[in-house]
């Protein structure tokens, strides 16, 4: 598997460039949003759109406004909770432990715990796939969280009545090397567990997601006494009032109670080598989802130029052209000028997609120019006009959007800046 680890230095001229193309994505997925909620509030088919506004809305522009907001008031410095990726205060940080990896594998295992898949765009399929059929899947994924600026290590699970719906989980974070606890206890992982009780709706950004149980320290205390029963020769100490006890809300807006203590289980005495109880791998899980997606909407964009082109040249009818005193030229020329312009976008893009699927920074940025040219072409030709951007043109705006905020995100940023600036190849 392909470790991004900690992504190498970055100068700040493309960080300036991230930091703008990231913002633009923002204001261009407003700007979408409008036309489909717009549109949508009518009669018709087009009624449809407002599915599209709700899911754009929900998975895309609410997380990424939340984003941009929560790096202005929440604080980065550890304070007892996890993060949503869109910057939100997540779960609480309810479990401490000593040991090593492998040793916390071991204690989970036995304790029959199943470790989780890595979300991957084939695993998010299946455990929705699965919760709708109400089947099992006993290593479905569990959302990122962040900590130490920084996704799970691992996380692990277990079913309740056959369905991913309902499930006890827990997640980890490996320390950063010297750092403690405050107050000055060293530990080598930390751990959020909770319990999902259903699936709904997200309060903060409406998406559909797993809605957890509001008393956490009972998960708490589930996964202790797992461990100690599993492994008698674990050894458990209580951080007491480590924190104010505390109602809240997490990353989803579900309520969470805590009493504030910290257990900090020691299985540092344990033996350290086991083999892990996990369901066989689904996909490589080599690139962020974002990445796939992104290389994905941009390969479709360039096939949807060439099917242009082909219709330009056998069936013109369909596409509607305009007519020799709209266009300033005559057929031939008009629709030669439309095959070549066609063919050489998808050019662009099917290229350049193929080099971001191999981590190419500079195809990632390319690729956003064009996408950010074609998006402000798109704004400035409509601006004034009762249809900003009309149904047979809206596809292939969207997708260069949807691009710009897949390959912007920092994940996707991450993945296209882990390259030896030699050989261009990935870090293992």
């Amino acid at each position: 598997m392909w470790a991004i680890g900690r992504p190498p230095r970055r100068r700040p001229l493309l960080d300036a460039i991230d930091g703008g193309f990231f913002v633009f994505s923002t204001l261009a997925s407003t700007w979408l949003a409008y036309v489909l909620l717009r549109d949508g509030v009518q009669h018709g088919w087009q009624a449809l759109l407002l599915v599209a506004f709700w899911a754009f809305v929900s998975y895309l522009l609410l997380p990424r406004l939340h984003r941009l907001l929560t790096q202005l008031y929440v604080p980065g410095y550890f304070v007892g909770r996890a993060r949503t990726s869109d910057g939100l205060l997540g779960d609480p940080v309810n479990l401490a432990l000593l040991g090593g990896s492998d040793q916390v594998h071991r204690v989970m295992s036995a304790g029959g715990w199943i470790r989780a898949d890595e979300v991957s765009v084939a695993s998010s399929w299946r455990i929705v796939w699965t919760t709708l059929r109400r089947r099992s899947y006993p290593a479905a994924p569990v959302s990122p969280l962040h900590l130490f600026d920084r996704v799970q290590d691992f996380a692990y699970q277990r079913e309740v009545a056959g369905t991913p719906s309902r499930r006890h989980h827990v997640r980890f974070w490996r320390c950063p090397d010297g750092w403690m606890l405050p107050g000055g206890f060293p530990v080598d992982f930390l751990a959020a567990a909770t319990f999902d009780r259903r699936v709904g709706l997200s309060l903060f950004t409406l998406q559909v997601t797993h809605k957890i149980a509001p008393d956490t320290d009972r998960e708490r205390d589930v996964v202790v006494r797992s461990v100690t029963t599993a492994a008698p020769g674990t050894k458990l100490q209580v951080i007491a009032n480590f924190s104010s006890g505390y109602h809240s809300r997490n990353g989803g807006g579900d309520r969470i109670e805590t009493d504030g203590h910290l257990p900090v289980l020691d299985l540092r005495e344990l033996p350290g080598t086991a083999a892990v109880v996990r369901a066989a791998p689904i996909g490589p899980g080599r690139r962020p989802v974002q990445t796939v997606l992104g290389v994905g909407i941009a390969m479709a964009r360039g096939l949807s130029y060439v099917a242009i082109a082909v219709l330009a040249v056998v069936a013109p009818d369909v596409l509607d052209l305009p007519t020799d005193s709209a266009s300033g030229l005559d057929d031939d020329t008009f629709r030669t000028a439309l095959v070549a312009a066609a063919l050489l976008f998808a050019v662009v893009d099917l290229g350049l997609a193929v080099a971001v699927h191999l981590a190419r920074n500079w195809a990632r940025l390319t690729l956003m120019s064009a996408c950010a040219v074609t998006t402000t072409a798109s704004f400035v030709t409509d601006l004034g006009n009762d249809d900003p951007v009309s149904l047979s043109r809206l596809p292939t705006v969207a997708g260069g959007i949807l691009v710009l905020l897949a390959l912007s995100s920092r994940p996707a940023r991450e993945f296209a800046a882990a390259t030896e600036p030699a050989s261009g190849r990935l870090v293992r």
